[in-house]
């Protein structure tokens, strides 16, 4: 069911502590850590703690959790000081986009020049 933890998913096992991850900031409803495959000097995942296929579903269900998201992906950001250079917010939705674990996740990207359009 959305909303709650999800026994095979990757992000939720890391929410609960089970698999290790390299986290960068916490809050109540999220949790931001380094992908293990970066794209950039700085790519940061930015996750609600709260289980939602993707976005959209996440924003439709918890405007506040995803509006947290957001949030905590401009201060990674700030911490990993990329703003003055830019970054870049990645929302991935569905395998045809790139997502490959189902779970909301935002990629900050930041530190090296992003070419447009993406992919």
């Amino acid at each position: 069911m959305a909303g709650e933890q999800q026994a095979d998913c990757l992000f939720c096992k890391i929410v609960a502590g089970e698999i290790p991850a390299t986290i960068v900031r916490e809050t109540d409803t999220t949790v931001a850590f380094r992908d293990i495959n970066p794209h950039a000097p700085t790519h940061v995942l930015v996750i609600p703690k709260a289980h939602y296929p993707d976005a959209a579903s996440l924003a439709a269900a918890e405007p506040g959790v995803a509006a947290d998201v957001l949030r905590e992906a401009g201060q990674v950001a700030i911490d990993e000081k990329i703003v003055d250079s830019g970054y870049r917010l990645v929302l991935n939705t569905g395998s045809g986009a790139g997502q490959t674990v189902f779970h909301a996740h935002a990629h900050v990207l930041g530190g090296r020049g992003l070419n447009w359009p993406p992919g």
